[in-house]
């Protein structure tokens, strides 16, 4: 992760069965967060809703934090933990993949 360019990031949420209702408005809090306090690039998240393999619900967000401290700094941000630390409890595992241009 750089420490000073964007990092293009992919989040997958893999909620809880019969919890898709409460995880959906941390997820559309969650970008306006990180964006209010300036840990992100300007465009916004994109968000989508898919299944797995096994057919459990999951949700996907690509963003871009502004340097590779970002993450880092988010986790000692109270108003940010006030989003992850719901958004955790609602889910059965959560990736992120650091993306990178190719081509």
């Amino acid at each position: 992760m750089s420490e000073t360019d964007p990092v293009r990031v992919l989040c997958i949420y893999r909620v809880k069965e019969g919890k898709e209702k409460e995880f959906r408005p941390l997820l559309e809090k969650h970008w306006p967060t990180l964006n209010r306090i300036g840990l992100v690039t300007p465009d916004p998240a994109r968000c989508y809703a898919t299944q797995d393999k096994s057919k459990r619900k999951c949700f996907v967000e690509l963003f871009e934090w502004n340097n590779g401290k970002a993450p880092q700094t988010a986790h000692e941000l109270p108003e940010v933990m006030a989003v992850w630390e719901p958004m955790g409890e609602l889910v059965d595992d959560m990736e992120f993949l650091d993306l990178e241009t190719v081509g």
